[in-house]
């Protein structure tokens, strides 16, 4: 059985699994925590400049107003050892008042999947009351866009990229294994604290091949794009219901990676490498970032949460300002962030083995 069928028959299960689970939970009871007075802590474990960055302070002051109470939401930055010294500390707290809560994305996600040494947390330990899709757009300098012939991107090959990397078992293995995957030759300049600087790396002309997440992409690149300096070369696309990759609903002028491997003459949408490639960009993207609660969380505090965040979304101009700051993504509370948690923290073993083999192959890390 292919990899990929696996990962999807693995990822049903789970689901399935999350859906009861939750089920369990919501009818154990909880009637809610008062928050009047208090000030919520957010943990980001990632620099001020990134995605993550943005993905919580949009909905900072919007969860301040719908907790009980009103609380003053303050979002605090834990950067380091690819973003496990926030994870790492935010598994040492056990619940206490609610005041607590983190968010995950998908560069803390890849160190748990792949077993990386410096990880010391668990996400079954972990509480979800919110997971935010997103996508992803890679981008070049228009003098080496002007290389593709359309989407094939063949004239490419013979250019020496450099990409600001921010670690090999970090989100940025998505587009560094596709790059690979189309022939290009990219040096990683490795450990930048954040896609925010990679961005600035490419803005210096200290790099000349960049991606960033959809709400980075929009807030920071789309001037560089109206500017002549930047031009989207293609992203990772969107998951359809069947599990097919398809245009990205907040960027559907721009083509997929999958329809530039097609046009690129070596690149397969098929096999081992292909697989892998999917099984982490369905890890990574469609639940790419979450928000927790500590372990021990009452139903109370759940509860409050989680219905904090279905008011977010049941707000009137959500879906104007939510496309605007992070693309036209799911926005999951319940059962829902529970089957997407599920899908974000599992692939399966082919895929990892790949994985884990070709960052060996390509940067020395061992994870074995």
């Amino acid at each position: 059985m292919s990899t990929l069928k696996t990962t999807r028959r693995m990822a049903m299960g789970l689901v399935a699994a999350a859906t009861a689970t939750f089920g369990l939970q919501a009818n154990a009871g909880g009637h809610g925590i008062d928050l009047t007075g208090e000030t919520v802590e957010w943990i980001i474990p990632f620099s001020e400049t990134g995605g993550s960055a943005k993905w919580a302070n949009f909905y900072a002051p919007l969860l301040s107003e719908a907790l009980p109470g009103q609380p003053t939401v303050v979002v605090k930055f834990m950067p380091g050892a690819g973003s496990t010294k926030g994870a790492n500390y935010f598994h040492e707290q056990e619940y206490d008042d609610g005041t607590l809560i983190f968010g995950s994305s998908g560069s803390t996600q890849f160190p748990f999947l792949l077993g990386d040494p410096r990880v010391k947390f668990d996400y079954a330990d972990w509480n979800v009351v919110l997971a935010s899709g997103t996508g992803g757009v890679a981008y070049l300098p228009p003098e080496l866009a002007a290389k593709m012939d359309g989407l094939d991107a063949s004239g490419l090959k013979d250019t020496d990229f450099i990409y600001g990397n921010q670690g090999a078992t970090r989100l940025d293995l998505v587009p560094t294994l596709a790059w690979e995957m189309l022939g290009l030759n990219v040096e990683s300049v490795m450990g930048i604290k954040g896609r925010g600087d990679g961005r600035l790396m490419f803005e210096r002309g200290e790099a000349n091949i960049d991606y960033q997440t959809s709400s980075s992409y929009l807030s920071g690149v789309t001037p560089l794009v109206e500017a002549g300096t930047a031009v989207p070369m293609m992203t990772w696309g969107a998951l359809s219901d069947a599990g097919d990759i398809v245009r990205d609903p907040t960027f559907p002028e721009i083509p997929t990676f999958k329809e530039v491997c097609e046009a690129t003459d070596g690149c397969e949408t098929s096999g081992e490498k292909w697989d892998a490639w999917k099984a982490f960009f369905i890890a990574g993207f469609p639940a790419q970032k979450m928000v927790f609660l500590p372990r021990g969380a009452t139903a109370d505090a759940m509860v409050t949460y989680t219905a904090a965040f279905e008011a977010v979304k049941a707000r009137a101009d959500f879906a104007e300002i939510s496309g605007k700051r992070l693309g036209k993504y799911p926005q999951m509370t319940g059962a829902a962030a529970e089957a997407a948690k599920a899908s974000g923290t599992n692939v399966s073993p082919d895929a990892k083995a790949f994985i884990v083999n070709w960052l060996q192959e390509k940067y020395g890390v061992s994870l074995n």
